[in-house]
């Protein structure tokens, strides 16, 4: 992930944290954090055995509250953001993508404070809720100009250590519909300030068919990655999806390559379905799905069976497309339970573990899994176990970023 930043400790040493229940089981445990001298993500391990190499740091009494693996949102628009506003009242409805493009000028307009100021109030809010990484878009046209990718580097650098950032160049008015905005997104990558070129609806709100030649072209040339919204459902989304695999394969972009929301995917028949997940297994596309509601969340359980990478976000947090959202990545995996109509422990355990395992992989981090060497990357609740925090939501009581306490009860420490 570009640009990510931690603390680097003169010598190493070990942080204990005493008194953690972990997902394998009931009895408390204490973990060691082993901070060495290139990072403070060295190792994790059970301290019961036998203590870590090192000076012994402060001991972190963790009073037998359940450590859950840290998120990742994988699709979020801190840019658009009224977080910390005063209220924003939407005063007339919006009928596909055109009018909320038009209100979201009008909301930027309106707003005194920077964009800076608001995505960090959010992003920051994210961190303290356990997100460990977020993949933020943010909207590029001539109507912004780059204002919003360099509001949210502005949060990105005040947030380092505690909060990695991808950023995506996202031509949400889009290319053909607002010229000029492909020159902003060479800009942008010139700059330094994209890890990823977006794309919207090809066939339907753009309305272009080279519309994926520059998505594409741009990443190839500034060697980034490329996340395509896609919001078209039937031939009109699976005609752009199908030529995304294609363009996946034929420039060997395995594993750097996204369709964010893909609504055409789950109306598709079973065999249809399975047939277009293996296709995008191969190619190594993933995908990222909100959970908005039932009709157009993804079938991630489905889709991992054959080796797609799903990842969940955020999408719109209090803007002008929606009043609703919340940045906390918990409650996100409690609606996709929700409307996938997840009722085992094991189904409500797998959206959790997309949120942060999938999504880990998505921007490329490792895995925080508690095993030994992996990231010391956690959060620390109250409640039974992995599925009751699913659905209870409970106050992160503490939140761990390699190694070091970053948040209590819901604030950045």
């Amino acid at each position: 992930m570009r640009r990510s930043a931690v603390p680097v400790p003169r010598s190493s040493s070990t942080r204990p944290f005493r008194g953690v229940r972990l997902l394998a089981g009931p009895p408390p445990v204490d973990l060691t954090v082993v901070c060495r001298r290139s990072s403070l993500l060295s190792a994790m391990t059970d301290a019961t055995g036998g203590a870590a190499p090192g000076a012994a740091s402060e001991v972190v009494e963790c009073a037998g509250l359940l450590a859950l693996p840290t998120l990742v949102d994988a699709h979020i628009h801190p840019d658009k953001t009224t977080w910390g506003e005063p209220w924003y009242t939407r005063r007339r409805p919006a009928h596909g993508i055109a009018d909320h493009v038009a209100q979201d000028v009008e909301l930027s307009r309106a707003l005194p404070t920077p964009v800076g100021v608001r995505a960090h109030r959010l992003m920051a809010h994210a961190a303290a809720c356990g997100t460990r990484a977020m993949r933020a878009h943010a909207d590029v046209a001539p109507a912004f100009g780059l204002e919003g990718l360099v509001g949210i580097d502005e949060a990105r650098a005040a947030l380092a250590g505690v909060l990695d950032v991808q950023t995506v160049g996202f031509p949400q008015h889009g290319l053909r519909q607002a010229p000029g905005t492909d020159a902003l997104l060479d800009e942008a990558a010139r700059n330094g300030l994209i890890d990823l070129v977006g794309g919207i609806d090809p066939a339907g709100f753009d309305d272009n068919p080279e519309h994926l030649d520059t998505v594409f072209g741009l990443a190839e040339r500034h060697r980034l990655g490329v996340d395509v919204h896609l919001h078209d459902r039937g031939a009109r989304g699976l005609a752009p999806l199908r030529e995304i695999i294609a363009r996946t394969r034929a420039l060997d972009m395995g594993g750097h390559v996204t369709v964010s929301h893909v609504f055409c995917l789950p109306g598709l028949q079973p065999r249809e379905l399975d047939e277009l997940a293996d296709e995008l297994a191969t190619a190594g596309v993933s995908l990222t799905t909100v959970a908005a509601d039932s009709g157009s969340v993804l079938p991630h359980r489905r889709l991992r069976a054959h080796g797609v990478r799903v990842g969940i976000g955020s999408d719109g947090v209090r803007d002008a497309w929606s009043p609703f959202g919340t940045g906390d990545m918990l409650h996100r995996a409690h609606l996709l339970g929700y409307c996938t109509g997840a009722r085992l422990d094991e189904e409500l355990d797998a959206c959790y573990l997309a949120a942060a395992h999938d999504g880990a992989e998505l921007v490329g981090l490792p895995r925080a899994d508690f095993t030994p060497g992996a990231p010391a990357d956690f959060l620390l609740v109250d409640g039974e176990c992995l599925a009751q925090a699913v659905v209870d939501v409970p106050q992160r009581r503490m939140v761990v970023r390699a190694g070091r306490v970053v948040a209590r009860d819901g604030a950045l420490c």
